[in-house]
Order: structure tokens, then C-alpha cells, then sequence
């Protein structure tokens, strides 16, 4: 790879392969890297290179063309295009038209020399065991659309038509380039490729038109001497490539910087820039005081109530926090340095890096990611309540009426009402000072978020003053834990099935909106008076960028429906859920029995560390077990998604009907 001379790298969505009928369909953001003789990816950072994934052998490819979308496919997969080697398809998603050509011209220039070329190719996805454009249930079948390789050459190779000449071969074998000294990195240039270039002679560079480069020397007039992000160096002719324009003051900077030097000045500059810019926000105080701050934060007293501040140091900023993790009853205030590395990216959470302190505070909003809690509210907040809990969600509390105590639990209680005279509602309540009212409202947020027919549906909330009310549709049936212990042995297996299928469509709902429910199990699942089951209690949901919230200290957890990388690192993610579904179909299954009945939350941990799984429930048949426990798999990335857990459920309550 070292060797290699990169012509073409960028960040894709990659769709897994499947190379079983069986194997799960998810999506991965990789970094690829095309060479002459191989086109490799990686696991991907912020644009940065991490561990290698795999790799294709150039030699081996015989197709690359279109996909045809999927219907109603998200905007991130609008532009597929496919990579047909060996016996395999690769298939990869460009963010737009554009980039999708280019790859495919890129990939065409390399693999035009190949003696097996297809002649026809297929033009929709592999999916499930299927090809979608023909039916065809071999993957290595036979094409069914003529593919035109000619006309793919052509363009391919059509951007070199009308290319500036090069200049003279003998000038540029006359060049003798000295050494770059040590100390000269300031004096690169950054250059793009105005057209691409292929390499004629030793010592030349590929270009690929749009690709960014550093210009180590201006060699003469006509060549020039550039190093690409690989760090393969050699010389290209000058009319190929322009520079990058660069802000006068940024170049000033930068040519009064050693490489040495760089880092700090970045840091400061970027520091002292940004005090001009986060003013606006809600959780910045400005230069408080550190004692003056922890007042602030214990006069609110709420889980996750934070602030923005300004050290004595100008241009440091801090981030301080309140949590009864450590300490339920007096809490503890934390204050985080905001650091800043060398590529001017800021965090708190080393492996977490972003652009701004912004980005930053709105990531760790959603995950605690190596704080001791998320940052819920920035402290200069009135009171419990935020706009986003008001408006059309407040109602009445004069259009209430109570009628009968439904339940209880650590939250407080839950209420039958009625809603202005007319409609049977249910209504969550809270004292004030209960130690879950910040959860409380949390779910009243996540449910104004989330709207889906098998979720239970918010009507609105009560704010205005303790206890505060949380007004739901009324499912008649209860609890499905409890309806499943009391109703289960009435109930027949293709209603059992259409249980989990209830829960398995909204769990697919919540992943699509790249929510994470924590909190999955029957107790948590309401029945309605036609045995339909609705996913309820979203205290514990939260919203991800990146399909993963690692909990903050302290953090309770439901231990026996909870995945090996939630037990071992309170890591969270829409493949945790699918865990808990597992468990949850055992408690279908099972007629609600309590899962590991025999064995407390520390045993149960160290079993399923060990491998241990729950066994399949008498009225569970095989392909129903099968299907638990690939939602067990150790590895997340091999657990299926939500997406695919219910079409394979689809197809039993199918088959049930016949």
C-alpha cells in the first residue's frame, strides 16, 4: 500500500455484503482508498484514516455501474453504485450524482485493462437473498441488463480529450530538486488538480481532478513537485493544478510559525476567536467565578444543569456540571477543561473531537461520553419546564378529570382520566422534589419527538404547576408484562408473534430517527383493547449522532436485558435495543416469566459474559428461538437491525395465516 500511488479517496456509505441469505443488511460511513492495484477501506474518524476493513483486488473486478435506488430510500442513499468482483458485489453510496461519477470513472480507469468484463450486469440491489431487478436468487447469476463497458471507457477516459499539453519530457529529466529542509513547512502550498493526469515516467504523480495536494516546490515553470495525502511524492506539469487561494491573514499566520510552534498558536488563535462567537448561547456565563458557578449549579439542584464559563485565562474555557451520581443527596460539581488539540478540534472526552465548542455541547447534550452525566439544562433556565415542553402541548389541568389509580412505581403515579369530559386518557404524575422529575420530563421531550402508530401516543402536558402531568392515550389492556401472566395462556401463537411484530415496527420506527430506547422489556409495553401493543416509558430514550451513547457514572441500568458491551462499558446503541427485544420476545415467549428467575443481576452478568444465553421457551418453535438469539450475538455489529428482525417476523405471522 506504501508503494501504491493513491488516485482516488473519499469517505462512502457502504452497505454490508451479505454473503448469506441470512447475514444482517446495515450501513457503514467508510473511508476508501482507490490504487492501481487495490481498492481498500477503513473504519474512519472525522475524515482521518483507523483500522482497515477490507480490501479488493482490482484485478478481480469485472463490472462497476449504477444501482438502481431502493423506493423511499433516504437521502444518504439516493446514489448507489455497485463494484461486481469474484463472486461478490460491493455496494457503496455517494452523496451525490456527481461523486457517484467520478468514482465510478476513477474505478473505470483502473480496472480497463481487465481481460473479464462483464457484458451485462444487474441493475438492482442484491437484497436478502434476491436479486431486486430480475428475481434471480443466485448472486453470481447471470446479468440482466446489457452493461455497455465501451461507453463507460469512453467516458472514462474522455476528461483527457482536451487536456493542456504537457510540457517538454527533456526539461522536466533535466530537473535535480533539492532537499526540503526540516524547517521549510511553512513554504508548501496547497494546490488542486484542474484536470486528472496519469504518471508517464518514474517519478511522476498521478493526479485526480478536484483532489487537493501540497506543492513541495515550484521545480520550473512547467513542472512542479507535490506530495499527496498518501505522502507519495513526484512531479506533475504545472497547467494541471492551481492553487488554493488562502486568506491573507491566514498565510501572515502561518509564515510566521515553525512546525514546532504550530499547535499552540493554533489552539490559541481558534480560543480567542471563538470567545466572539458562543455569547448567544444559553449555557454561557462568561468569565463567572469557579465558587460563583457551583453556587449557581447547587441553587438548581438538577441532575445535568451545566454552564459554559470563561477561566481567569483568557481564551480557556471550562465546563461545569451538576450531578447526584456520586452523591444523591448534597450532588457534586464537576468542571471539565475544554481542550484543544493540534488540529484546532475541541473536547473534554479525548476520543470525542469536534470543530467547535458548540458541536461539542451538543453532542455531550445527547451523550455523557466520559462525563458523569449528559448536559441536560444549561442552569440559566427559570425552572423544570423549557419552551419545548410548552405551547401546543400545555393543556388545561381544569380539563382533567381523575377517576382511578392505574399504577405506581419509583416516577410516581399513573392516573385514569378523563380528558374534557369525554376522552379516557392516562396521566403521569410527579411530585415536586422527586428525585426522577428531570426523567420525567425527559420522556414528556422524547414523546413530543416521536410520533408512530405503535408507540403510545402523547396528547400533552400539565407544567404550569406541581405535580406535573404527562397525558397519554389509554391502553386499555395495561401493562403486557402483566397481561401476559394473567391473558397469556388464552392467547394463540400468531397473536403472540403480532406482539413482538407490534414492538419490532416500533423499534424500527425509533431507529430510523436514530433514538435509542435504553429501557425495552414487556413492563415497558402497553396492550390495547384489540391485543395491539404499543412501545411506552421513554425516560431513558436518547437521541444519538452516531448510533452510540456511552452512559455517565453512576447510571442504573436493567442488567438482565441489557447486551455484553452495556455491562462491561454502559455502552448503549440501537444494536443494545435489539438485545433487549430478544429478552422481550423470551417474555412473550415464555407468558412473562422473569428472565434468569433463578440467578441475581451480578450472576447474571458474569453468565452472559461467559457466553451464557436464555433457552428457548416451550412455546417458542426453533425458527422463533433462532430469531432471539441472533439478537444475542456478542458482537453487535453482527446482530441484525430492526429493520430486517421485522421482516423476518412478517414473514412468520404470514406464514401463521396460512
Amino acid at each position: 500500500m506504501s508503494e501504491a500511488t493513491i488516485i482516488k479517496e473519499g469517505i462512502l456509505l457502504k452497505m454490508s455484503q451479505q454473503k448469506k441469505k441470512i447475514s444482517p443488511r446495515n450501513y457503514k460511513v467508510r473511508l476508501f482508498v482507490l490504487t492501481s492495484q487495490a481498492l481498500i477501506y477503513y473504519e474512519e474518524e472525522k475524515g482521518k484514516k483507523k483500522r482497515k476493513k477490507g480490501s479488493i483486488l482490482t484485478e478481480s473486478v469485472y463490472c462497476v455501474e449504477k444501482v438502481e435506488p431502493e423506493k423511499n430510500a433516504p437521502v444518504e442513499r439516493k446514489f448507489p453504485f455497485q463494484i461486481a468482483y469474484d463472486e461478490c458485489i460491493l455496494y457503496m453510496f455517494a452523496k451525490d450524482d456527481a461523486n457517484r461519477t467520478e468514482w465510478l470513472e476513477a474505478v473505470m480507469q483502473v480496472i480497463r485493462g481487465n481481460d473479464k468484463l462483464s457484458a451485462k450486469y444487474h441493475k438492482g440491489f442484491w437484497v436478502d437473498g434476491i436479486f431486486l431487478c430480475c428475481g434471480q436468487t443466485v448472486k453470481n447469476s447471470p446479468g440482466c441488463s446489457d452493461w455497455d463497458k465501451e461507453s463507460r471507457k469512453l467516458r472514462a477516459t474522455s476528461r483527457n480529450i482536451a487536456l493542456p499539453p504537457v510540457p517538454s519530457a527533456k526539461l522536466r529529466d533535466r530537473i535535480q530538486l533539492p532537499p526540503i529542509p526540516e524547517d521549510e513547512g511553512c513554504a508548501c502550498v496547497e494546490v488542486v488538480a484542474l484536470y486528472n493526469y496519469t504518471a508517464r515516467k518514474p517519478g511522476e504523480l498521478n493526479l485526480v481532478k478536484g483532489n487537493r495536494y501540497v506543492s513541495l516546490q515550484k521545480a520550473s515553470g512547467d513542472w512542479w513537485k507535490i506530495k499527496d495525502t498518501a505522502g507519495a511524492e513526484g512531479i506533475v506539469p504545472c497547467n494541471y493544478i492551481k492553487e488554493v487561494e488562502t486568506k491573507k491573514s491566514d498565510k501572515d499566520e502561518m509564515s510566521r510559525t515553525s512546525k514546532r510552534e504550530r499547535p499552540s498558536k493554533i489552539k490559541s488563535h481558534l480560543s480567542h476567536s471563538l470567545d466572539e462567537h458562543i455569547e448567544d448561547y444559553p449555557w454561557y456565563v462568561g468569565n463567572m467565578s469557579r465558587v460563583k458557578t457551583e453556587q449557581l449549579l447547587r441553587e438548581k439542584g438538577k441532575e445535568g444543569s451545566f454552564v459554559v464559563r470563561n477561566s481567569s485565562q483568557k481564551g480557556v474555557y471550562t465546563v461545569s456540571l451538576f450531578s447526584r451520581a456520586l452523591d444523591e443527596v448534597n450532588g457534586t460539581v464537576r468542571h471539565y477543561l475544554i481542550n484543544v488539540n493540534a488540529e484546532g478540534l475541541y473536547y473534554v472526552a479525548e476520543n470525542h473531537l469536534f470543530d467547535s465548542i458548540p458541536q461539542m455541547i451538543e453532542y455531550h447534550q445527547h451523550n455523557g461520553a466520559g462525563l458523569l452525566t449528559r448536559l441536560r439544562f444549561p442552569a440559566t433556565e427559570s425552572d423544570l419546564t423549557s419552551q419545548s415542553t410548552q405551547g401546543v402541548w400545555e393543556l388545561s389541568r381544569k380539563d382533567m378529570h381523575l377517576v382511578k389509580e392505574l399504577g405506581s412505581g419509583q416516577f410516581g403515579v399513573v392516573q385514569l382520566g378523563v380528558w374534557k369530559n369525554k376522552h379516557q386518557v392516562a396521566i403521569k404524575m410527579v411530585k415536586e422534589g422527586c428525585m426522577s422529575s428531570d426523567e420525567f420530563i425527559e420522556e414528556a421531550r422524547n414523546m413530543m419527538k416521536l410520533r408512530h402508530p405503535k408507540l403510545v401516543r402523547l396528547h400533552g402536558v400539565c407544567t404550569e404547576c406541581f405535580p406535573i402531568y404527562i397525558v397519554t392515550e389509554f391502553m386499555s389492556n395495561g401493562c403486557l408484562l402483566e397481561y401476559l401472566r394473567h391473558q397469556g395462556k388464552e392467547l394463540q401463537h400468531q397473536c403472540l408473534l403480532t406482539m413482538c411484530l407490534d414492538v419490532c415496527e416500533a423499534m424500527a420506527y425509533l431507529e430510523d430517527q436514530q433514538f435509542i430506547h435504553r429501557d425495552l422489556a414487556a413492563r415497558n409495553c402497553l396492550v390495547d383493547n384489540d391485543l395491539s401493543v404499543k412501545v411506552s416509558d421513554f425516560g431513558m430514550a436518547r437521541y444519538v449522532l452516531d448510533d452510540q451513547y456511552t452512559s455517565s457514572a453512576g447510571t442504573k441500568f436493567p442488567v438482565k436485558w441489557s447486551a455484553p458491551e452495556v455491562l462491561t462499558y454502559t455502552r448503549f446503541s440501537s444494536k443494545s435495543d435489539v438485545w433487549a427485544f430478544g429478552v422481550l420476545m423470551w417474555e412473550v415467549y415464555s407468558l412473562g416469566k422473569q428472565p434468569y428467575e433463578h440467578y441475581d443481576n451480578a450472576c447474571v452478568a458474569k453468565r452472559v459474559m461467559q457466553g451464557h444465553r436464555l433457552y428457548r421457551p416451550q412455546l417458542a418453535t426453533e425458527q422463533i428461538y433462532q430469531v432471539m438469539k441472533s439478537c444475542w450475538h456478542e458482537l453487535p455489529e453482527e446482530r441484525p437491525n430492526f429493520q430486517r428482525l421485522f421482516n423476518d417476523i412478517s414473514a412468520f405471522v404470514k406464514e401463521s395465516k396460512q
